[in-house]
């Protein structure tokens, strides 16, 4: 009797244990990390995504063959879906890439209830679809031209890429890291006809959650992911936190979009975020005194990380406008004068705040093939602007002031602009310059992803815009004015034969002096023909919570979300 009631109480003890134990495991608070951006995001398709906030939800979803060591510095690539580096021979025009066996894509209907192993098809066909005439893809100009017409692009057996160039390029590994060469499925394209971007599967570290589109985004950690940290970094504290462990060290991420610098702040201070990139300038003072972190702000543990990102801020203006595009004179003219009423130093010290250094060519610092001596002919200066238009038939006013086109019609220009503070503030900055030269502006605003689909379809007269390196060479950026590019990244239509033809030569070299020498002659004639306004590289004030761990950013990657702990 003794021996059942001891039996029983003891079972009894091992049932509550169990309910306990489970109950504990149930409620484990799951690692969230939260992050902001600062505009909604597009498409989540890699061949069609080309702004910044849909690139840094793709290069999570999505598998590019290789991608960036996350410490080491200067940036070093390495293998992602790859067992190895690929093998290059042939001169450099061919490429081997073996596919690691194993990984999955997330499951989708489009599968129809089976597993679906990445191939080396896989990449075969995201690649051709770079080409696609419907998609209009921004990034066609990586492939186009490129590969050779028979052999260019194969799967050589279920786990075997071959890609054969017609000629070597020097930046082709830098491309393979790129999230529009990553990898998605046939099935899902043709299961949602013309909206891949709508249903994002893919093979990367996190899959897509709840999504609120232009609100917010969720991500959950991929349970199949095949990722673990690896670096040639060794020696820092981020390394011995991660080295050998599995990735995403989190298990769901929440995309805030956050398009006002105040709620950005605001937001960071009641400790809704995990961090924030580039304090807003003209609120750096919430946070900052001469550049460095309020004490109270050090008192709570944040930190404080600045940091140059490989990112240019211009103004574009469309080649293609009735009014302000084209290649005669009088339009050189009128380009050049806009540009000459533009005060880098007084937006840098009213408008950011001192974070930020004004732009000689498109190029950044840090990018291979910036030339820090180099000076742009086109500098601030408003009576020069004006003599200018004066000499080349602007000199008519209306009865406000306001000059005319050489052949008596009104000058009006219309610029499109962030539905923003941001854009608001940007308005007057563009609307002080021109006014000093007598010319009448008014403005158009939207969101970034409508304003980006204008400027494809050629509806866009002229809008500030920046771009942030793809891979960091000077290619990537001044490909950005090659005619060919003009259905892509192109915005200005700028087709220059001159400038085609340096680019060209420059695009088969690797970094040095000839190519400087070309990269100083294509800089020229962006001066001479102003289709941009060059205005400034920032410099960001990044603050990091103390509860958030391995945080540093990278010179190339949009994002560091699947390195990322959450340590309360």
């Amino acid at each position: 009797m003794k021996h059942r009631l001891f039996l029983s109480y003891a079972l009894s003890f091992s049932l509550l244990s169990a309910l306990f134990l489970s109950s504990s495991y149930a409620q484990a608070p799951v690692k969230t990390l939260r992050v902001l951006l600062v505009s909604s995001e597009a498409a989540l398709d890699p061949a069609q995504a080309s702004d910044l906030q849909s690139i840094s939800i793709n290069e999570n979803i999505f598998d590019a063959m290789l991608r960036y060591d996350y410490l080491a510095r200067p940036v070093k690539l390495q293998p992602n879906t790859l067992i190895a580096m690929p093998e290059i021979s042939d001169h450099g025009t061919r490429y081997v890439m073996k596919i690691k066996p194993g990984i999955l894509f997330t499951p989708d209907a489009a599968f129809k209830g089976q597993a679906r192993e990445l191939t080396a098809q896989d990449y075969v066909y995201s690649l051709q679809r770079l080409l696609d005439p419907t998609i209009k893809s921004p990034w066609r100009y990586l492939v186009e031209n490129k590969f050779d017409d028979k052999q260019g692009i194969v799967a050589l057996d279920r786990y075997t890429l071959q890609l054969r160039l017609k000629k070597p390029d020097p930046h082709f590994l830098f491309q393979l890291a790129m999230p529009a060469t990553a990898a998605v499925a046939r099935e899902v394209v043709e299961a949602y006809p013309g909206q891949a971007g709508n249903h994002p599967i893919g093979t990367g570290p996190f899959k897509m959650g709840q999504w609120q589109r232009s609100f917010k985004i969720e991500l959950l950690a991929n349970p199949a992911y095949h990722g673990q940290f690896s670096t040639s970094a060794l020696d820092s504290e981020i390394a011995r936190n991660l080295l050998g462990k599995k990735l995403p060290r989190v298990d769901r991420v929440e995309v805030i979009i956050m398009e006002e610098h105040q709620s950005r702040v605001l937001g960071f201070m009641r400790g809704e975020v995990d961090y924030l990139e580039q304090i807003p300038p003209p609120l750096s003072g919430m946070m900052l005194i001469d550049g460095k972190l309020k004490p109270e702000l050090i008192k709570q543990g944040i930190q404080l990380s600045l940091f140059s990102p490989l990112q240019t801020y211009y103004m574009w203006m469309n080649m293609e406008d009735p009014v302000i595009g084209g290649y005669s004179l009088e339009k050189i003219a009128l380009r050049r004068a806009i540009a000459m009423s533009y005060n880098s130093e007084e937006d840098i010290r009213l408008l950011e705040q001192g974070l930020a250094i004004p732009a000689q060519t498109p190029l950044p610092p840090n990018v291979l093939g910036y030339d820090a001596s180099y000076r742009s002919p086109v500098a601030f200066d408003v009576p020069l602007a004006n003599a200018l238009l004066d000499k080349f038939g602007y000199q008519q006013r209306d009865a406000e002031g306001y000059r005319k086109l050489p052949n008596g019609q009104p000058l009006h220009l219309i610029m499109h602009s962030l539905a923003s503070i941001t854009g608001r503030l940007r308005d007057e900055v563009w609307r002080k310059n021109l006014d000093a030269i007598g010319i009448r502006i008014s403005f158009k605003t939207d969101k970034q992803a409508e304003i980006l689909r204008a400027a494809r379809q050629g509806k866009v007269q002229m809008t500030e815009a920046n771009w942030i390196a793809d891979f960091p060479d000077g290619d990537n950026f001044y490909q950005l004015l090659y005619g060919p590019n003009s259905t892509a990244a192109n915005y200005a239509h700028f087709n220059l034969p001159a400038y085609n033809q340096l680019y060209l030569q420059s695009s088969a070299l690797a970094d040095s002096p000839e190519r400087l020498r070309i990269y100083h002659d294509m800089a020229q004639l962006i001066h001479a023909y102003s289709p941009w306004v060059i205005r400034i590289h920032p410099l960001s004030a990044d603050v990091i919570q103390p509860w958030l761990k391995n945080y540093q950013r990278h010179p190339v990657e949009f994002t560091n979300w699947r390195y990322l702990d959450v340590v309360r």
